[in-house]
């Protein structure tokens, strides 16, 4: 009924003009093969009645950032205890309170370095509490396990290889499955593998199973190839320095 209830949007939205976010102008244009460019845009549409209600509530940014700390370690709960729905609808809520910090800091004119910090690093950590809740989850598999493990950490690698590039002074945004992407597919999974698993005779999970593996190899092949890019532009400096 939800997912519903986000097609029609899409529908309305699209219908009245695509309003288009000036914050996030460019900034989808690499997910989803350029779908996410229409997706991010949606999104900040509708979720615009949400941000104008917590300005009048006067909720902070922290509020939100906590807030999604606190949907993290829940989600992690959910899906370690195999409540695949419940995992996916609280990865969107978290994304969603993600998504409310930064809009909520811009509109009220406290965006800062500590903002940023905090959003960030509390990212990371409903991230790792998310693929956590998934090791315990498939540990009955050994290699269910270790693609839970495996992709954790390569979702960490990409993270850590645009960070220290951008701490170096060289931005590298670019590659496949960033973390919009991972949780947007991983709670889109979680909320089909019930459905669907049972449909076609797959064991409970599978689907989560294929879902990580593909982060693997997505997330490995990002982090080598922004690992290879930054290189070689920190070279080139330091050779023309």
């Amino acid at each position: 009924m939800v997912l519903g209830l986000c097609l029609a949007s899409m529908v309305v939205y699209a219908l009245r003009g695509r309003k288009r976010d000036a914050d996030q102008e460019g900034k989808g244009a690499q997910l989803f093969l350029g779908f996410g460019d229409f997706l991010l845009h949606w999104f900040m549409w509708a979720i615009g009645p949400t941000v104008r209600v917590s300005l009048r509530l006067g909720l902070t940014p922290d509020f939100y950032n906590f807030a999604g700390l606190f949907l993290g370690v829940l989600t992690g709960v959910a899906l370690a205890l195999g409540h695949l729905e419940a995992g996916g609808w609280l990865i969107v809520l978290g994304g969603i309170a993600d998504i409310l910090d930064g809009r909520i800091a811009r509109a009220t004119g406290v965006a800062s370095a500590y903002g940023d910090f905090v959003d960030s690093t509390f990212d990371r950590f409903v991230e790792v509490f998310a693929f956590l809740g998934l090791v315990v989850l498939l540990r009955a598999r050994v290699y269910g396990a270790l693609l839970a493990a495996a992709a954790m950490a390569g979702s960490i690698l990409v993270s850590y290889a645009r960070a220290r590039g951008e701490a170096l002074g060289v931005n590298c945004s670019g590659g496949l499955m960033q973390r919009g992407e991972r949780l947007a597919i991983m709670a889109l999974v979680c909320l089909l593998d019930p459905v669907v698993a049972p449909r076609l005779g797959w064991p409970e999970s599978r689907a989560i199973e294929w879902m990580l593996g593909l982060m693997v190899a997505s997330t490995f092949l990002t982090a080598a190839h922004r690992t290879v890019w930054i290189a070689a532009r920190l070279r080139r400096h330091e050779k023309t320095s």
